[in-house]
C-alpha cells in the first residue's frame, strides 16, 4: 500500500503540472478525487490493510487527497492568470476610453418637481388616483353634461367594460373629497389621455398638474393670489398675469390665466392654465356619494386649477415639436443635465 500511495502521488502531480486548461484540470479532479477516482479506490482497499497499519495508511491517504486537491487549485489559478495576461498583450493602456453619454432627469420631471415644490410651500399636499376611471369620477361628479363633446368616443379612450382612461386629473380631486372631510388643500400631478392626433403640438397622453383648495370663505381673491404667487415663483418676478373669463362645467365663475414674459412666446400673452371656484353641484355630487353633508356648499367654498406641463415645457425650453418629449433621444435629454 505504501508503494501504491507513493506512485499515485507522483503520477497525479506530474499530470497536474502538464495540464493546459480548465478542462484538463476538471478531468484530473474527477480522475483522482471523484467517487470512482484512484484515491477513492485506494480508500476502499483499507479493509484489506492490517489493523495495526490502518491509522498510518489512513493518514497518508488524507494527506494525498489534500495534496492533489491543493495542487489542482494552484494549477487552475496559474492557468487563469496566464490567460488574463495573454489577453492584455497588445492593449495600450494610455489610449483614451470610449466616451458615453450622460443622461439626466426628463425636462417634464424637472418642471413638475419645480411646480410641486412651490405649491407645497403653500400648504398643498400630494394626492393620487387611478389612470383608469369610471364616467362618474371623470364626468358626472364634475358636472359634465351627457352631451358634452369630451364624452364622445372620438375624444375619449373607452374600455370594453365602460370604464375609460381619465381625460384629466380632476378625478383625483373628487376622490380626495370623498375620502377626506374639509378643509382640503391638494395637488394631483399625473397623466391624462385624449384621442388627439399626434403632431407637433398634440399627444394622446400628456401630463397635468391640478390643484384643489376647499375651506370656509375661500374667494376669488384667494384663487388669484395663490396663482399669481405660483406663476411668479415658477417663471420669475418679471412675469405678468391676467385672469380672463372662461367656462368650465365644474367651476363657476371660471377663468383662464394668461402670462406674458419677455423671451417667451415672442413677448405675447399666452394661456397657461384654467381655474375657477368649485361649482356647488360638484360639492352636491360628492355629498351624495359620501352619504353626508360634509361639503355643504352653504358652508364651504373652494377653488380648483389645472395646467398641462408639455405645453409649458415647449414654451420655457423653446421646443419646436412636442414629440421631442417622448422620443427618449439622449442627445436631446443631455441638454437638461443639472
Amino acid at each position: 500500500m505504501d508503494s501504491e500511495l507513493q506512485e499515485l502521488q507522483e503520477s497525479a502531480l506530474a499530470e497536474i503540472r502538464e495540464s493546459r486548461n480548465r478542462i484538463d484540470i476538471e478531468n484530473l479532479r474527477v480522475r483522482f478525487l471523484g467517487k470512482a477516482g484512484a484515491i477513492s479506490l485506494l480508500s476502499e482497499n483499507m479493509r484489506n490493510v492490517p489493523k495495526e497499519d490502518r491509522p498510518r495508511i489512513g493518514k497518508q491517504l488524507n494527506e494525498l487527497r489534500n495534496s492533489v486537491a491543493r495542487e489542482l487549485d494552484k494549477r487552475l489559478a496559474a492557468l487563469e492568470t496566464a490567460a488574463e495576461a495573454e489577453a492584455l498583450v497588445g492593449i495600450d493602456e494610455t489610449l483614451p476610453g470610449t466616451p458615453f453619454r450622460v443622461g439626466s432627469m426628463h425636462p417634464l420631471t424637472l418642471l413638475q418637481d419645480r411646480a410641486v415644490r412651490i405649491l407645497r410651500r403653500l400648504g398643498f399636499a400630494l394626492a393620487d388616483g387611478p389612470d383608469v376611471e369610471t364616467e362618474w369620477y371623470c364626468f358626472d361628479a364634475l358636472n359634465t353634461p351627457a352631451n358634452h363633446p369630451a364624452r364622445n368616443d372620438s375624444d375619449t379612450f373607452y374600455l370594453p367594460d365602460g370604464r375609460l382612461l381619465r381625460t384629466h386629473t380632476s378625478s383625483v380631486q373628487i376622490r380626495t373629497m370623498i375620502a377626506t372631510r374639509p378643509p382640503v388643500r391638494v395637488i394631483g400631478p399625473g397623466a391624462a389621455y385624449r384621442r388627439d392626433e399626434i403632431d407637433s403640438t398634440h399627444l394622446s397622453q400628456f401630463n397635468q398638474l391640478e390643484g384643489l383648495y376647499v375651506d370656509r370663505k375661500v374667494s376669488v381673491a384667494d384663487l388669484k393670489g395663490t396663482l399669481e404667487y405660483f406663476v411668479r415663483e415658477l417663471l420669475g418676478p418679471e412675469v405678468e398675469t391676467r385672469l380672463r373669463p372662461h367656462f368650465f362645467p365644474f367651476t363657476e365663475p371660471s377663468f383662464e390665466v394668461d402670462i406674458r414674459l419677455a423671451g417667451i412666446n415672442n413677448g405675447a400673452w399666452m394661456e397657461l392654465l384654467g381655474c375657477g371656484m368649485v361649482n356647488p353641484p360638484v360639492f352636491e355630487s360628492v355629498n351624495e356619494r359620501r352619504g353626508d353633508q360634509a361639503y355643504d356648499p352653504e358652508n364651504w367654498t373652494g377653488f380648483a386649477f389645472g395646467m398641462g406641463l408639455e405645453r409649458l415645457a415647449m414654451v420655457l425650453y423653446g421646443l419646436p415639436d412636442i414629440r421631442l418629449l417622448i422620443e427618449n433621444d439622449q442627445r436631446f435629454l443631455a441638454q437638461f443635465v443639472q
